[in-house]
């Protein structure tokens, strides 16, 4: 299920949104909010993969808002002006829905998340048996990387650091698809930014993981995962 929220000051607008969000089924609303500034801490310290974002909201716009998140999830917009559609490009946002959203235009949306593969779709999960590696493509190359040499990977909005022993890889991706590509038991998702090999922890202690190379914090929310791991429970991203 993909954790979402609303930001949208208008209540008939937040509750068509919300239908739609139920009818769909793929969806767990974790908030609604009328401001920017009331949602931003649910996401700095829970894991929130989407933000339904209205655009003029009291206070601060919903352009402005994302301006100021260093790390923020992805964004589909909702809005009644089309004349915002070419600014919001430069976030890279999922979709521009204009108000009154459709259930039609809406499922498009939800078929560009799925269909492009920006989140799994548990009911058509295709697991992938004895895959040792990935292509990962940093500029114009696709580079072999084997999951044995990855020791950490972190989120930089809608880029990646692949940390290995020898080279640092940074590539157009987020953590959410590069989730559906590790493989299960072998990486820990330790914070919303940072992915970790299981096999290159060297130690854990307060909130922080050693991961040899670096010192990484681990997330309020991700505390439990750590400790179920080190007492021997699988490790899961």
């Amino acid at each position: 299920m993909i954790r979402c929220i609303i930001i949208e000051d208008e209540r008939l607008a937040q509750d068509v949104i919300k239908s739609h969000l139920q009818k769909s089924g793929r969806f767990n609303l974790i908030g609604t909010f009328r401001t920017a500034p009331e949602a931003k801490e649910v996401i700095d310290n829970e894991e929130v993969d989407l933000i339904f974002l209205d655009i003029q909201l009291p206070g601060m716009t919903g352009l402005n808002f994302l301006r100021s998140l260093t790390n923020p999830p992805l964004v589909v917009f909702t809005t009644s002006y089309p004349e915002y559609a070419l600014e919001s490009y430069e976030f890279n946002v999922i979709d521009y829905l204009l108000k009154p959203i459709s259930y039609e235009r809406f499922s498009k949306t939800i078929d560009k998340i799925f269909d492009g593969k920006i989140f799994k779709d548990d009911s058509k999960e295709i697991k992938s048996f004895h895959r040792e590696h990935i292509f990962i493509k940093s500029n114009s190359k696709f580079l072999r990387v084997s999951f044995a040499e990855i020791i950490f990977i972190e989120g930089m909005k809608d880029y990646l650091k692949i940390h290995t022993h020898e080279h640092t890889i940074i590539t157009h991706q987020t953590m959410g698809e590069m989730e559906n590509i590790l493989p299960a038991g072998q990486f820990i998702r330790i914070h919303k930014s940072y992915i970790v090999a299981a096999k290159h922890i060297r130690a854990v202690f307060g909130n922080s993981v050693d991961m040899g190379k670096a010192l990484l914090p681990i997330g309020l929310n991700y505390k439990e995962r750590i400790m179920n791991f080190i007492s021997g429970k699988s490790p899961e991203i």
